[in-house]
């Protein structure tokens, strides 16, 4: 990482607060490290839930240091409870936390500025009553928060089966059908992001203007985007992507909010830039519970055809419904190509994900394709629990990416050239894959019509004409060629100009 000469006073302190979950978490990590290689002090804010995932080597900078609120393991819902009741519970402890922290320090000792994942409304409402100006950061992509900004503007309630609207200001494949708005609720209702409505924080905490009237959870495609109220509050906007992938999208929202808006990512470790092939997740990512070793999955690799592979994964919180893993499963054994399937312990299970809550301990059991292994023999791996995904998405033998779109892995893929089968699930993950599949170009969509259960029949066509495709290869490959320079330059410019804003600010 590059080590800039200019060098702020020694006062400056930045904060950044990640939301809850791992996917939340590693891009503010890597932010931590940008913007600290530029001197400044940079402190990280977590709730004590998420220490475990941090390796050691993080705080070897000596410009960066760990906050952490505590936070006690959440406690099992009893039967009947509110779902909603231990996800504000948790917002509160947060929000207590941030209040404790700022009142414990004098007016010169607190940070100057406060970079707050868009999702933590409650936040920005305790850095406003501080009076410490708040930085919106998207941990997703601009395209996700373009398209929710111009759907909700282009008022899509009317639109017909056979209509394309376009959408000014935005490409031309980015046009919205029918079916793009047809999303279905994808297994048990997950708790949405509250907005500051915590319990605890007392009299005298009045919301900033914008903030707070309103839940900040994941509209429907039409709403007010979530992150709006946000971006009113904030004195400019971080977007974990760069200009490579996303220049259109970025400009438009720029445009929108009459705001600086910089493309600052894609935000992964520095290794993952250093190295154009082999790469080892435990160098870079705290190791997690596996029925693989990274020495295994290598090996398995070493001994398939290059660009062979396909790589089944929906990361650490979402997945299909319990009916669709079935016909997963039997699609993967009706294919004749070799495959890696990672699946989550809690697989299909009810209930919020042990990454979004924090929770420890043994989660309950989801879906396994029992028998599976005995039918496909060496043709197959399947993982519980982690798998190395940036190993394996790093290796030549890995073809094509099943994968539900969240932000991270989609920009994994596409730095290693690795084109996509997208399933999305919830969220930005729809807009991803458009991205993906309509305007970048590197892949397809799983099925036709995605507020449909999703049939074995559709996963093994979109399987064999991704894999067969020599086009959407090619293409991917020009397009990780962007990249082969590593972390964009684009994005190196994006985080002066910003370091540069604040500063400027601060003065």
């Amino acid at each position: 990482m590059t080590n800039h000469c200019s060098k702020p006073k020694m006062s400056s302190e930045i904060w950044v607060a990640p939301f809850f979950g791992l996917g939340h978490l590693l891009p503010c990590m890597e932010l931590c490290k940008h913007i600290a290689s530029r001197g400044f002090k940079t402190t990280l804010v977590i709730s004590s839930n998420l220490s475990v995932s941090i390796p050691s080597s993080f705080t070897q900078h000596p410009l960066i240091q760990i906050l952490e609120i505590p936070s006690p393991p959440p406690q099992p819902p009893s039967p009947g409870s509110d779902p909603m009741l231990q996800h504000r519970r948790h917002h509160s402890q947060m929000a207590s936390g941030l209040v404790e922290l700022l009142s414990a320090r004098p007016d010169p000792d607190r940070p100057f500025c406060a970079i707050l994942d868009v999702l933590m409304g409650f936040a920005f409402e305790v850095f406003h009553k501080f009076q410490v100006p708040t930085v919106a950061f998207f941990t997703s992509g601009a395209c996700s928060a373009a398209m929710d900004y111009a759907t909700w503007k282009a008022h899509p309630e009317d639109i017909r089966p056979d209509e394309v609207r376009l959408l000014p200001g935005l490409p031309e494949d980015m046009a919205l059908t029918y079916l793009d708005l047809k999303r279905r609720p994808h297994g048990p209702p997950r708790p949405p992001p509250d907005n500051g409505g915590a319990p605890g924080l007392g009299a005298g905490f009045p919301p900033p203007p914008g903030l707070g009237s309103k839940k900040m959870g994941p509209p429907k495609p039409g709403k007010q985007p979530m992150w709006m109220e946000a971006a009113e509050v904030a004195i400019t906007l971080l977007i974990n992507t760069c200009d490579d992938l996303e220049r259109a999208f970025i400009d438009y929202i720029t445009h929108q909010i009459g705001k600086p808006v910089w493309g600052v990512g894609p935000l992964m470790p520095e290794q993952y830039w250093r190295s154009a092939g082999s790469l080892q997740d435990r160098e870079i990512r705290t190791n997690r519970r596996s029925s693989v070793t990274e020495d295994e999955a290598i090996q398995w690799l070493d001994s398939k055809p290059r660009g062979s592979v396909l790589y089944v994964s929906f990361g650490s919180e979402v997945g299909p419904t319990m009916e669709e893993y079935p016909q997963l499963a039997g699609a993967l054994g009706e294919w004749t190509g070799p495959f890696i399937w990672v699946i989550q312990p809690d697989a299909g299970r009810s209930g919020p994900p042990p990454a979004f809550t924090g929770e420890q301990g043994q989660p309950e059991e989801g879906y396994y394709p029992h028998g599976l292994e005995s039918k496909v023999g060496e043709r197959g791996l399947i993982i519980r629990g982690w798998a190395p995904q940036l190993l394996i998405l790093s290796h030549p033998s890995t073809g094509g990416f099943l994968s539900h779109c969240g932000w991270n892995s989609t920009a994994e893929a596409i730095g290693r050239g690795v084109p996509f089968l997208a399933w999305p699930i919830r969220g930005d993950q729809y807009y991803n894959a458009t991205l993906v599949v309509r305007h970048l170009k590197v892949g397809y969509n799983v099925a036709k019509d995605l507020s449909k259960t999703v049939k074995k029949e559709d996963i093994v066509k979109g399987v064999e004409r991704l894999m067969g495709d020599e086009d959407v290869h090619e293409t991917a490959a020009r397009l990780r060629a962007k990249f082969e320079n590593g972390f964009p330059a684009s994005s190196e410019a994006a985080l002066d100009a910003f370091v540069d804003f604040i500063s400027q600010k601060d003065k």
